[in-house]
């Protein structure tokens, strides 16, 4: 030890000790219905709140529900724009068989074969008719 004087050591003896603080204990599940119980909110105002309390929850029903109806049309939006990229993707193969099949010469193969027909190789004739009524 150092050396100290005397009175320092009776100094620290002296100190007197604090008093230990008491921790409240941790609410229980009841803490709500004390709460109320205890006066701070009375049974009268709970009542006169409870219409407002309704209608906040009436309000966050249709919030959600309005959320809902959104992702749905969401959903409904994005099939729609799909099925249009396929039925446009259809139309314009169907166009480019159009387009081969009424070529001259295509036309020409699918006569020849199905009706029997053949391309003339005389000029066509013209016709005149001659009106007589005098």
């Amino acid at each position: 030890m150092t050396n100290r004087l005397r009175s320092e050591i009776e100094e620290e003896e002296i100190i007197e000790p604090q008093p230990v603080k008491q921790e409240t204990p941790a609410p229980s599940s009841g803490s709500f219905i004390s709460f109320l119980s205890k006066g701070s909110i009375s049974k009268e105002a709970a009542t006169e709140a409870l219409p407002f309390i309704i209608f906040l929850a009436f309000l966050g029903m249709m919030y959600i529900g309005n959320r809902h109806s959104a992702e749905n049309n969401i959903r409904k939006i994005d099939k729609l724009g799909k099925e249009v990229k396929e039925l446009s993707w259809d139309f314009k193969t169907l166009k480019a068989d159009l387009m081969f099949k009424s070529k001259q010469t295509e036309v020409i193969k699918r006569v020849d074969s199905v009706l029997g027909l053949r391309v003339s190789i005389k000029p066509p004739i013209k016709i005149k008719v001659v009106n007589n009524e005098h």
